[in-house]
């Protein structure tokens, strides 16, 4: 009887119904073929960097992906856009310049292909994360509550020593509560904390725009995480007390661009951010430079700031928040505050220059006019006094 039992189940087993047959077939490959789940993989760069990604669905079924670099900390970065398209995986990460694509493998277990960071593109292999094997996810730090909206904090302990000959670049920023300037003049300072380009500031001794300071603040002397028009005003009171710089105001007839919508219409996302919600005006390379949760009085200063060598007039109209990215090819002209000598990329696959570039990428007009343009004219300055 034993063979014949043997039969009968062999039998059983084949003679399914064939929609539930299919159902599985069906099953089976949609397993080895969705994208959304955990993915995880080793970016080797300068170091070895873990980073995992994580897909999933939302109600209208679109791709949506969290980036986590998790030995640079918890927090996720913003993916913008995430594609998959016959086995095609892209991922857009504005905020670092990156770009990610690869493939899926036939077996769905691993995804092949490269991260590109501005122009260097590197190998990266992801593999599909079980829960035995996904790497735990630090816990990102806690949030600062915001300061009181009306506060006039201070900092009160500040050290400025001059910076080291040989430092590189120069940089303002810092942890939540906390302050620092790298290889930055008087002048920057004045830039940073007024919002004004240095062909505002008038008068002053050439040292201005010449000696290089380093700084470090203790935490401010209110609670909570300050906003940008705080620390900018924390700023303006360590130079008053520690350069005793003076100065009243005036209007001064010089050349000027002047920012507009262009016809077609502004082409950046607006966000519903507010000013304690991150962002930044960064350059991840000269002449590539991404917005995020910036106004357009935000965008003025920044180009003012950074890549002009004039002021920058706001003239768009235009409220609220928005995000971007621009790419430009830069010339000899800007730039000048970091103290690099540019040469134009001529191939023919350059992006264009930056008045052509403002147009197509952002929607937006820069125009170069003489007007009357507010200017900070120097009563007194003096170098540092003593930590």
């Amino acid at each position: 009887m034993r063979p014949l039992a043997f039969a009968l189940l062999a039998f059983s087993v084949v003679s399914l119904p064939p929609a539930r047959l299919h159902a599985a077939a069906v099953q089976a490959a949609a397993a080895k073929t969705n994208i959304d789940d955990t993915w995880q993989g080793t970016l080797h760069a300068e170091k070895d960097f873990r980073t995992v990604i994580k897909i999933s669905k939302d109600a209208d079924g679109k791709l949506k992906t969290q980036f986590f670099s998790i030995d640079q900390g918890g927090r996720p970065i913003p993916v913008d856009t995430t594609t998959f398209q016959g086995g095609q995986l892209v991922l857009k990460i504005d905020a670092i310049d990156g770009l990610y694509s690869g493939t899926l493998s036939p077996d769905g277990t691993t995804i092949t292909g490269q991260m590109k960071q501005g122009d260097k593109p590197l190998p990266m292999i992801f593999v599909r994360a079980t829960p035995d094997t996904a790497w735990a996810i630090p816990e990102p730090p806690k949030a600062v509550p915001p300061m009181a909206a009306d506060a006039n904090p201070s900092w009160d302990v500040a050290t400025i020593k001059p910076a080291p000959p040989d430092e590189q670049g120069k940089g303002f920023g810092g942890p939540p509560r906390h302050f620092q300037t790298r290889n930055t003049t008087l002048n920057d300072m004045i830039a940073f904390a007024y919002d004004v380009n240095p062909k505002q500031i008038v008068g002053g001794p050439d040292w201005m725009g010449t000696d290089k300071f380093d700084i470090v603040t203790g935490e401010p002397d209110v609670p909570g995480n300050p906003t940008g028009t705080q620390v900018k005003g924390m700023l303006r009171k360590l130079m008053a007390q520690r350069f005793g710089m003076k100065f009243h105001e005036g209007k001064q007839q010089m050349s000027a661009y002047v920012l507009t919508v262009a016809k077609d219409g502004v082409k950046m996302t607006k966000t519903d951010g507010d000013e304690h919600s991150g962002g930044g005006f960064q350059f991840t390379k000269l002449g590539h430079l991404i917005m995020r949760n910036q106004t357009m009085d935000d965008i003025c200063h920044g180009f003012q700031g950074a890549v002009f060598d004039r002021p920058v007039v706001n003239h768009t109209g235009l409220q609220g928040r928005y995000n971007g990215t621009l790419t430009w090819t830069p010339d000899e002209t800007q730039f000048a505050v970091f103290n690099v000598k540019i040469v134009p990329d001529e191939s023919p696959d350059a992006p264009p220059p930056i008045f052509t570039a403002i147009q197509q990428q952002s929607g937006l007009k820069l125009d170069a006019e003489k007007t009357a343009v507010d200017v900070m004219i120097l009563d007194h300055v003096e170098k540092p006094s003593e930590n």
